[in-house]
């Protein structure tokens, strides 16, 4: 084996490492339990005795998962529930319904399934438990447009958001004011019932408000927040007459804002964030310890422009092999977060292939480097892959095949360009979402 095979073992150990660490039955088991009658949940006790029914609701690539996690810790205590998440990370259940939509583009399938949860959650009186499954990808799965509003101008808004190089916490702020379900207002339609939420976080710094647009919390964006992020973007003039109305009647008041935290239909709500993408990044870096790296996690808040990071990335590896720095060899820098792609070009790809593409033109030639980018949920952007691992050899295999990088990252094509040069990570769904994991690995050069 040589040196970047070793590597790329290596990372792919990491990598399954960290979704172990965050797999929903980890996670939940670890969140709550039974004990007697009652549900001991962070700290709180509830108890069960007293409870008319439980109600279970999700939303996201990992609910599924969630909901068939909870059914072995509560079984047939579940009265009625429904889950929707992504086209195939749907999973087996018994009590909890699971419905497949469309995302990160919302269709009618996510339309039919919120309107349902938002019946369930409505239905919910103050004996009631309402338990909520939050995990990304929820706000795109979450689809229940506001009165004027057809799903058909939300879905054109919303892909102008993704492809317009947006934050996730901006994009999440227009989602949550053309909502009747996001920004808190969930949470407003199980009131009084008890609630609880359990959050897998796929937003870096893990802010409440910004998971899955923040159902069950209280919204500190405003309308005015959602008008100055759509014109920033230069997406006010692009967005259906429909949505601009809709704004501007929040702007002037004549529609109420999203509930705001202390409001009281919070007072019922417990939260618990069960896992993230420091618990994943965390458990990559202690496999990379058990390997005998000298490791480093660099951030758990990673951010920006997917090609810029991807050139920053390619600076680290290339210090590593000039200087062994910042660690001694055989070094692993670890680095969680999410970043953004800006698209301007008709390609396939997503911001991980982006990120990967990128670096390998900075390390192209280095020897014993490598350098991956990995979507936890196994589906970056609209493709099959959940990422890409390059090294030094990655940019002279594209030249072989004819391929430009340059050209590919120009056009958004990193996918076709890393499937060509072999260098597609692919994993399939994984039942779980906490947001990607960058991995920088350098060995000690010597003979093959």
């Amino acid at each position: 084996m040589n040196r970047e095979s070793r590597l790329r073992a290596d990372i792919n150990r990491c990598i399954r490492a960290a979704l172990t660490a965050v797999a929903p039955e980890t996670c939940l088991r670890r969140a709550a339990h039974i004990d007697g009658d009652r549900l001991l949940v962070s700290g709180k006790s509830i108890d069960l005795s007293q409870i008319a029914r439980i109600i279970v609701v999700g939303m996201g690539k990992a609910s599924a998962g969630m909901a068939a996690s909870l059914e072995m810790i509560l079984g047939e205590l579940i009265d009625d529930g429904l889950v929707v998440t992504a086209d195939g990370y749907a999973v087996s259940t018994q009590r909890v319904e699971v419905v497949e939509a469309s995302h990160p583009v919302p269709d009618e399938r996510g339309l039919a399934a919120a309107r349902r949860i938002a019946q369930l959650a409505d239905s919910a009186g103050e004996n009631d438990l309402v338990i909520i499954l939050i995990s990304g990808g929820g706000s795109a799965l979450l689809t229940y447009p506001v009165d004027g509003i057809e799903l058909a101008d939300l879905a054109a808004t919303n892909e102008l958001l993704l492809r317009s190089g947006a934050r996730i916490q901006e994009i999440n702020t227009v989602r949550k004011h053309l909502s009747q379900l996001k920004g808190g207002q969930l949470a407003a339609r199980a009131f009084p019932a008890t609630v609880i939420t359990f959050v897998l976080s796929d937003v870096p710094g893990d802010p409440l408000d910004a998971i899955a647009s923040g159902p069950t919390v209280g919204d500190p964006t405003t309308y005015a927040d959602a008008a100055r992020i759509l014109r920033d973007y230069e997406l006010w003039d692009k967005v259906s007459l429909s949505v601009r109305a809709h704004i501007e009647r929040g702007l002037s008041g004549e529609i109420v804002e999203t509930p705001k935290p202390g409001d009281e239909v919070f007072s019922r709500v417990t939260t618990t964030i069960i896992g993230s993408g420091s618990v994943a990044a965390e458990a990559a870096l202690d496999e990379a310890r058990e390997l005998g790296y000298h490791s480093l996690l660099l951030t758990t808040t990673l951010e920006g422009e997917a090609r810029e990071v991807g050139k920053v990335f390619a600076a680290i590896a290339r210090e590593e092999v000039q200087h062994k720095h910042p660690l001694p060899l055989p070094a692993l820098i670890i680095a969680a977060g999410e970043t953004t792609v800006t698209v301007s070009g008709s390609g396939k790809g997503g911001r991980n292939q982006e990120l990967a593409l990128s670096a390998a033109q900075g390390i192209e030639g280095l020897p014993e480097v490598v350098i991956a980018s990995v979507g936890t949920d196994g589906r970056d952007g609209p493709t099959d892959a959940a990422g890409g691992i390059v090294d030094g050899g990655t940019i002279s295999r594209l030249h072989a095949q004819g391929i430009d990088p340059h050209e590919s990252l120009a056009t958004n094509d990193s996918y076709h360009a890393l499937a060509s040069s072999e260098d597609l990570i692919l994993t399939g769904p994984t039942g779980t979402n906490v947001a990607d994991l960058c991995f920088v690995a350098r060995r000690e050069p010597g003979p093959r």
